[in-house]
């Protein structure tokens, strides 16, 4: 029985950074999973859930997810409609190819407001008759069923006949009941007849190698006769299984949750025995990461892309690894050693030998969240030896015109136009006309102070000729 983890679902919250907890949106379909648990202790923002092609024989623990609007449970084993009533966001409910024969479990589904569309399509219950008018006079709030519209005037009609529809209805869940129940009754016969068959084989059963013996300590079969006998027993076993197996898909019988779970037990057995077969077939190839003289030799067995840079102005190494952009941090494991680096990838080792040693404990390793490669910083142990540039050294007096003068004093002149060119502009004697006075508010005008012209030699000052205006 497959169950749903913690572990499983943060594999399948990768999207969201393996955190569970804010998850909107996960996919759990096609795991084999045989009941729905822990989700609404888990997951209480989940929006969406698919759960199709599972074994889930009905709905459960799901009433406190309160803000699920969509569930997909296509392809189960659910017989009735039931425990959703505390969904409340609900708007959207696929149960194809399920085994509902239960239709009025869907008055559940009443008191869901925003609930719209509803599909049961390869369903016992869509052969009965009146099964659509039914469920759109009891579902007020549907807009589609089956992926088909569901018309004002249709449901009007359904509304009206409700009552006589309800009794048809039971009556034919009454039959189908009774149908399953008998089903289920040949199921039991068939695997206790089953069983009792198998149990009389094992009586019977010859020694561990197909044969029977009188005496164990007599040799009387030559080491070529019983490797012969060996290949006939495994043959004949070969045989066995292939006859078995035609005669378990040749074998015609009702389409039923019994059915379908025998189907994938019998796959099941398949897929462990192929993979036994195969094990035994190529053994394990054994993996080297050490020479025998103890020099780490350079394996790659996930075949990833990698880049082992030198940075010679920090001392160090830069070993970028190109992760799969969607593989979960924690299956990823790095080991840093003084001569080699060692990285896990989901159980795929990466291992690089390193010309000189390097120091593990100030070693980094980061991911991008971005691109999701992994990079790894390792300073070396020895420092890098660097040529060391000399210091500028003063230069020696100069005697001129008898006065010493050091070269500290002596300033570098830049050729200019002007040798006041390095000065500051004063932007006070821009202006060639400067006023005395400060300078006006704004909006203001300013009058020039004008000088009187000298008179003239022939100049007469008459006070009875008026001013010039």
């Amino acid at each position: 029985m497959v169950r749903i983890t913690e572990d499983l679902v943060r594999k399948r919250a990768e999207h969201n950074e393996g955190d569970i907890s804010s998850l909107e949106e996960v996919s759990l379909h096609q795991q084999d999973v045989e009941r729905i648990e822990n989700l609404d202790k888990w997951c209480r923002d989940l929006k969406i859930l698919y759960l199709q092609s599972n074994l889930i024989p009905r709905i459960e623990n799901v009433s406190r997810l309160k803000k699920l609007e969509y569930l997909n449970l296509a392809l189960n084993n659910v017989e009735r409609v039931e425990n959703l009533e505390g969904c409340e966001s609900l708007q959207k409910l696929d149960l194809t190819v399920n085994f509902v024969g239960e239709l009025t479990s869907i008055e559940c589904l009443c008191e869901l407001f925003n609930f719209e569309e509803l599909y049961l399509t390869g369903n016992p219950c869509t052969e009965y008759e009146g099964y659509r008018q039914y469920v759109i006079a009891t579902l007020t709030h549907l807009k589609r069923l089956d992926g088909q519209e569901v018309d004002k005037s249709e449901r009007i009609m359904a509304i009206q006949d409700l009552p006589q529809l309800r009794k048809k209805i039971v009556k034919q869940q009454e039959q189908y009941k009774r149908k399953r129940e008998a089903e289920k009754a040949e199921e039991e016969e068939k695997d206790r007849k089953k069983k009792e068959k198998e149990k009389q084989k094992k009586e019977r059963k010859p020694g561990f190698d197909g044969r029977w013996y009188t005496d164990i300590n007599v040799d009387d079969v030559s080491t070529k006769e019983n490797s012969c006998k060996d290949k006939e027993i495994e043959l004949k076993k070969v045989r066995e299984d292939a006859e078995k197996e035609q005669e378990f898909w040749d074998e015609t019988v009702p389409y039923t949750p019994e059915s379908r779970i025998k189907v994938h037990e019998h796959m099941q057995e398949c897929r462990k025995r192929d993979e036994g077969d195969d094990k035994e077939k190529e053994p394990k190839r054994e993996r080297r990461l050490i020479a025998e003289d103890g020099r780490p030799l350079n394996v790659n067995e996930g075949r990833v892309n990698f880049g082992l840079t030198e940075d010679e102005d920090n001392n160090k190494f830069v070993l970028d690894v190109a992760v799969y952009r969607h593989m979960d941090t924690s299956l990823l494991d790095v080991d840093v050693q003084p001569t080699y680096v060692r990285v896990s990838l989901k159980g795929k080792l990466l291992q690089l030998a390193l010309d000189d040693e390097v120091l593990p404990d100030s070693s980094s390793a980061k991911r991008s969240q971005t691109t999701g490669h992994l990079l790894i910083d390792m300073p070396k142990a020895k420092p890098m030896l660097k040529p060391v540039t000399p210091k500028e050294t003063k230069k020696a007096t100069i005697n001129t015109k008898s006065k010493e003068i050091n070269s500290d004093q002596i300033s570098r002149e830049t050729l200019e136009i002007d040798p006041n060119a390095n000065t500051q502009v004063d932007f006070g004697n821009i202006i060639k006309d400067r006023l005395d006075k400060a300078t006006a508010p704004l909006g203001s005008k300013v009058q020039k102070k004008f000088e009187e012209r000298p008179n003239s030699e022939d100049f007469v000052d008459d006070p009875d000729v008026p001013p010039l205006m």
